[in-house]
Parts: structure tokens; sequence; C-alpha cells
């Protein structure tokens, strides 16, 4: 026993110089380990294993599988937590994408019944056609007040008597409002300003944007040299335009005023047909230059026959498409409708560039209008705030990404300070068109349904526990998107550190991630700051 002893003795102090030589660092390794793991009230990142990591990602939801889920009567077993998370770990089978979203964007209840669920389509199909109709009422009157408003620049032209019922006479300034409307109509190449420093930071990626003061519509206009430029360019490139948001100005002029503001008495809905017919040609154009790069995902939609597809665009009064293919013209119409009727069902929002962004993936995998519409209003309920005027909600998502930067990486954080980039406005159109533009069309279906999942735990209750039974400790969170955001800018730390010294070259830096990004290695690094970050953010 003494001779184990001894020889344990003498084998430990024959080691101990390799040992103290080595003590400094393996201390301080060991009490950095300390201090970063103990006071934090979050178990170890090394003990939770995200769900996107390449040990952890399950398979895709296959078509067994989700049949599998339901009860005999047509319900979901469990009420669609073991769906959301076989969801949120690997995605959807695009064969059967058309079933899953409708639960995931809220069309459906996760506990309705298979006999629920087909009246609630009934009656969904029936709104949609509602909203259809109005729409043709308004294309109607538009095309109507458009001959009459002719009929006054014409009879202000020859410098003769105008006169409108109600009316007895229409000054010269009242006709240059309608010559300015007509000329809009007509492709006019005058555009307004918009003197907001937003515009100043993303110069680079925006047309001229032109806004309505009495309404509070902001939307683009494109001269007709524009238009045929980007209809020459090859079918899948995307225009580079973002429009975004902003207040109102008080000294815009009047040149969408219609016949209603000649006889000086315009109504709320003569207000609501003006800001329609304006929303009516903006969508028309985004619509005719929408990316193509869905083809590849919608056999069924790219083999459309082109004699569906001019029908499909003369129902919805869609014309100068000619340089495009019959499966593009079939988009863009079916485009035009459903955004024509959200803009009345949600006529506070309306219409504004970047919603046909969100709406092309949805029509890609929805071949029924009616189905698409629902699902993007779902979509819309949380996206809608990305649109709106005053920006609050844009400013608030840039605020947190913000947050999550600072407590994450304060070395980063700090040189953003100095750059005064701290408000994260580099990332304003990877909020807007919710990472569109930065992925590739599957990668975005993927963040897409990862993110309505955990929308969908939040909206029927599930919350941290029945998540926290998932094995998974991280809670559902409705900020997915902006974690994913931060994680993106953080996998670039090094070089927008050492190599950028303005915002414009992190701005670009952002624009170019385009096709670069892995969507499983960033939701993996978002899951990571849910992990850590989620108390303090949310």
């Amino acid at each position: 026993m003494k001779a184990l002893r001894r020889s344990h003795t003498s084998s430990a102090s024959s080691s101990s110089p390799s040992s103290s030589s080595s003590s400094p660092k393996s201390s301080w390794t060991h009490l950095r380990s300390l201090l970063v793991v103990a006071p934090s009230p979050v178990p170890d990142r090394g003990s939770l294993k995200s769900p996107w990591s390449r040990r952890k990602r399950k398979h895709l939801l296959t078509r067994q599988q989700w049949n599998d889920f339901f009860s005999p009567d047509g319900r979901l077993r469990g009420g669609g937590v073991k769906l959301l998370k076989k969801v949120r770990s690997g995605g959807i089978d695009p064969s059967i994408r058309d079933e899953v979203w409708p639960f995931l964007l809220g069309v459906y209840d996760m506990n309705s019944s298979r006999a629920e669920r087909n009246a609630i389509q009934v009656q969904k199909r029936k709104e949609y056609e509602k909203l259809r109709r109005r729409c043709q009422q308004h294309l109607k009157l538009s095309r109507d007040d458009h001959k009459e408003l002719k009929e006054i620049v014409e009879m202000g032209n020859a410098d003769s008597p105008c006169f409108v019922e109600g009316c007895d006479s229409v000054c010269s300034e009242e006709v240059y409002c309608a010559q300015e409307s007509l000329s809009i109509e007509q492709g006019s190449t005058e555009y307004g300003t918009l003197e907001q420093p937003v515009k100043e930071i993303f110069a680079s990626n925006l047309t001229t944007v032109d806004e309505d003061v009495n309404s509070g519509l902001t939307h683009l206009d494109v001269s007709e040299d524009e238009t045929e430029s980007s209809d020459s360019k090859s079918s899948i490139e995307e225009p580079e335009s973002m429009l975004m948001s902003s207040p109102a100005k008080p000294n815009m002029d009047c040149r969408f005023a219609k016949i209603s503001s000649v006889k000086g008495n315009i109504t709320k809905a003569n207000r609501t047909a003006e800001d329609f017919a304006t929303w009516q040609r903006i969508i028309r154009l985004d619509a005719i230059r929408a990316n193509a790069e869905w083809i590849a995902y919608s056999p069924a939609q790219a083999a459309i026959p082109e004699v569906k597809a001019l029908q499909s665009a003369g129902a919805v009064g869609l014309t100068d498409y000619d340089d495009l293919e019959p499966c593009r013209i079939y988009h863009a119409a079916r485009l035009v409708a459903i955004l024509e009727a959200y803009a009345l069902y949600d006529p506070e929002i309306g219409y504004c560039q970047g919603m046909s962004d969100l709406l092309t993936p949805i029509l890609a995998v929805m071949e029924e209008d009616h189905e698409a519409f629902w699902c993007f209003v779902g979509f819309m309920k949380k996206a809608r705030h990305n649109f709106r005027l005053d920006e609050v909600g844009i400013r608030r998502q840039l605020n947190i990404v913000s947050k999550i930067i600072k407590f994450k990486d304060s070395h980063l954080y700090q040189h953003l300070e100095k750059l005064q980039a701290e408000d994260c406005f580099f990332v304003y159109r990877m909020v807007v068109v919710v990472f569109r533009r930065e992925l590739i069309f599957e990668q975005t279906l993927c963040l897409w349904e990862v993110m309505w999942a955990d929308q969908a735990a939040i909206r029927v209750g599930y919350g941290k526990s029945a998540w926290g039974r998932m094995r998974l400790r991280a809670p559902p969170t409705e900020d997915l998107l902006l974690y994913a955001i931060a994680a993106s800018v953080l996998q670039r730390r090094k070089l927008i550190i050492e190599m950028y010294s303005s915002m414009d070259e992190i701005l670009r830096e952002c624009n170019s991630m385009a096709g670069q990004l892995d969507v499983w290695k960033l939701l993996d690094d978002a899951h990571d700051l849910v992990v850590t970050l989620h108390d303090k953010i949310e």
C-alpha cells in the first residue's frame, strides 16, 4: 500500500513541472468558465443543442407523419404541439406545404375538426370573392374617372369654360391638378421628393417616392423608360428599389386629386376610392416586375397555358406584359388580384412596395387564390407593422436588433456607435421584407416556417411550459426573425470592426449577403441568442 502511495506521489511529483507550467492557462480557463456560467440563470449552451444544429436537425415533416398527427375526426392530436415541434426542428416537405401553412398562419385553428375547417373554407372563399367584386367596382370607377379627367384637361388646354355639376367653373389651379393626375396615369416622369433621413441612408436602394398627403399613402412612381428597361432584363432579375414608409409632407401637391376634389366635396368614400386607384397602379407595376425565382418551385404554375394566363390578366385589368412568359403573366395577375383585395381588407396599410415580395412565396405554394389570400392575411398580422407610415413597428424591431448586438457583443456595438450606426438602420431591408432578399427561395420558406411555428405556439398559448417539455428550453418568440438578423450581423463582426469605417459600407455588406447565408447555421446562431438573451430583451 505504501509502495503504491509512493509510486503515485512520485508520479505526481515527476509530472509537476509540466503541470506547473500549464497551470496559469488552465486556471484562467477554469476561472473564466466559472465567471461566465455561475452567475447566469441560463443553462450551459453546451447542454442546449439547437434544434437546427447539424447533429440535432430532424428530417422534413413527411406526408405520412402529417397524416398521423390527425385523429379520426380530423383534429390535430395534442393540440398541434408535436406538429409545431416537428416543423420548428426540420421544416416541411414541399408536397404538403399547402396543407400545413394554413395551420401555421392561423387560417385554421389547431383544435378544429375536419368539418369545421370545411365550413371555414367555404366562408373564407365567399369573403374573398366579395372583396374581389369590390375591386372590380373600383377599377371601373377608376377608368370612368380617367375619362372625365381627360375631358377636363382637354377643355382646360383649349382655354374653354369648364363646367362641372355642382360647380360654376373650374379655376386654372384645379385644371392643373387634373393635368397632373392624368400625367401620372400616362407615366409622367415628374416625381416628388422624399425629405427624410431614411432615404439618405438607403438612397442606393430606392427609386423616387411620392406621397399622397391626404391619405398618408406612400408609393413608388417609376417612369416609362425605367419600366421598359426592367422588362428587357433577365426574367430572374429583381428590382433593387425598396419602398419605405415615411410621414406625409404638408406641402404636397394635388396631383392625385380626382373629379370629387374638383367639385370641392371629397367624402370619405371618395378618399378611399382615390387611395385604391393609386394602389392599383403601383400594384400592377410591381406585379409585372416581380422576380421569377419561384418558377422552379411551382411546376404546375410554371406550365400554365397561355390562354389561361391571358384570361387571368384580363380579369384584373393587367396590361403591359408583352415581354413576359405565360407563367409570369399568370403570376402577376394573381399578385394583382390578392394585393388589391388585401388593400381593401386592410385600408389602413393599403399597399406598399415590398408586400409583393412577401406574397410571392405564398402564391408559389398555394394554388387557390382565396387560400393564398387568407394565408397572406395571417402573415401580415405580424408583418403589417413593417408598412406603417409612422414607422413605429420598424423602429421597435430595429431597436431590438440593436439591443441583441449590444448585449451579445459590446465591442461590435461600440464600433457601431463610433459610426453612428447603433440604430441598426443598415438591416432595414431585412426587417421590411423578412429576409426575402437575403435568402434564396427555398431558404426563405424554411426560415418563415420556423418563424411561423414559434408564432403559432405563442398564439395558441403553449408558452414556456410546453416548450420546456420539448426539452428545447428556449421559449418560442415572436421575434425569431430579429434574432436571426442580429446573428447575420454578428457572423460578420470581424469584417465590420476591422474593415468598415462608415454605415454605408456596412449597408453594402448587408445587401451583398444575398445567396451567401446558410439558413440552418443562421437559425442555430439565432437559437443561441434566444437562449442567452431572451429574458433581457423581452
